[in-house]
């Protein structure tokens, strides 16, 4: 009986390990540049996973950049797949425009969206978008309709900025606008507080709030007035869609959301985790990384998208 259990210890040891190295090596096989998109604007792009497997794009959220999908960056059951994040205009290391019209008509991020998928030369990609990045989804195919895409999932995903469906934290959201920096960061400290129903480790939280602290002010001042083109755009879906939500967010409705999306479309799939918040991909990683894997494997076969 010992002896089965030093071996037992000793497999868990390699384990560990194993995925450890496997995630060194994502890291160190990362691949870093930039798109230019159709208005100038410079996109900071990141590629990991397996450079001939069928891509995932992964498009973050408000005050968030491609460090929000760490977790699935370095998931050794998505390694399978290639794995693009890339920074939204306004974010990261992307270009930050001045000019409020960069941020207030949804339509740049579409063609942002657009510009990524032909640098990458993505066949068929699966779109996951979070929060904002829902709202880049229900664009790109309001203009651009389904034909060059997979599958998209939506996760926690805004629908429509309206009352009915976000949920209101007026003091938060004018902090965010402030000229002031205190008030401006600690409305930002708030936000993030309000993304997770299980608070991340104080590691995780201060690299979101460094993250969160590099985003454009103009941008955050106009993304509440962004045009948001749901009512055009997920009734031109006809591949796979997924609303995932955590059915404890603070941010965003989760039913009032998936009434009015499956509204627009009653072929929308529907995932609720009981006990996350706005970001159960970070929240229940492992789960979610799951659901993701089986998500993609049960769209169109790569094997078909290859042809």
């Amino acid at each position: 009986m010992a002896r089965l259990t030093r071996v037992k210890a000793l497999r868990g040891v390699m384990i560990a390990v194993f995925f450890a190295v496997i995630s060194s090596m994502v890291v160190a096989g990362e691949k870093h540049y930039t798109v230019t998109a159709p208005d100038g604007v410079k996109l900071a792009v990141q590629e990991s996973g397996n450079p001939d497997g069928r891509p995932i794009i992964f498009i973050h959220g408000l005050l968030g950049s491609r460090l929000n999908w760490e977790k699935q960056i370095e998931s050794p059951e998505l390694q399978r797949y290639r794995l693009i994040t890339y920074d939204l205009r306004g974010h990261g290391l992307s270009d930050k425009p001045e000019d409020l019209e960069a941020y207030r008509d949804g339509r740049h991020y579409a063609d942002d969206l657009v510009a990524i998928i032909k640098a990458t030369d993505s066949k068929r990609p699966v779109l996951v978008g979070w929060s904002l990045g829902g709202v880049v989804v229900s664009n790109y195919l309001a203009a651009y309709g389904d034909a060059n895409i997979g599958a998209v999932m939506y996760v926690d995903g805004v629908i429509e900025l309206s009352a009915a469906l976000i949920t209101a934290h007026p003091g938060v959201y004018a902090g965010l606008a402030s000229d002031d920096l205190k008030t401006h960061l600690n409305a930002i400290r708030s936000f993030l507080e309000l993304c997770f129903h299980t608070q991340p480790e104080r590691p995780t939280q201060e690299l979101l709030l460094s993250n969160a602290a590099l985003a454009s002010w103009t941008m955050t001042r106009a993304t509440p007035s962004m045009s948001v083109a749901a009512a055009e755009g997920l009734p031109k879906a006809t591949v796979p869609v997924l609303l995932l939500y955590g059915s404890k967010d603070a941010l965003v409705n989760p039913r009032a959301s998936i009434a009015r999306a499956k509204a627009l479309n009653a072929h929308i799939q529907t995932k609720i985790y009981k006990t996350s918040g706005h970001a159960p991909f970070l929240e229940e990683a492992r789960r979610f990384n799951h659901d993701l894997a089986n998500f993609v494997d049960s769209s169109q076969p790569w094997t078909e998208v290859q042809r």
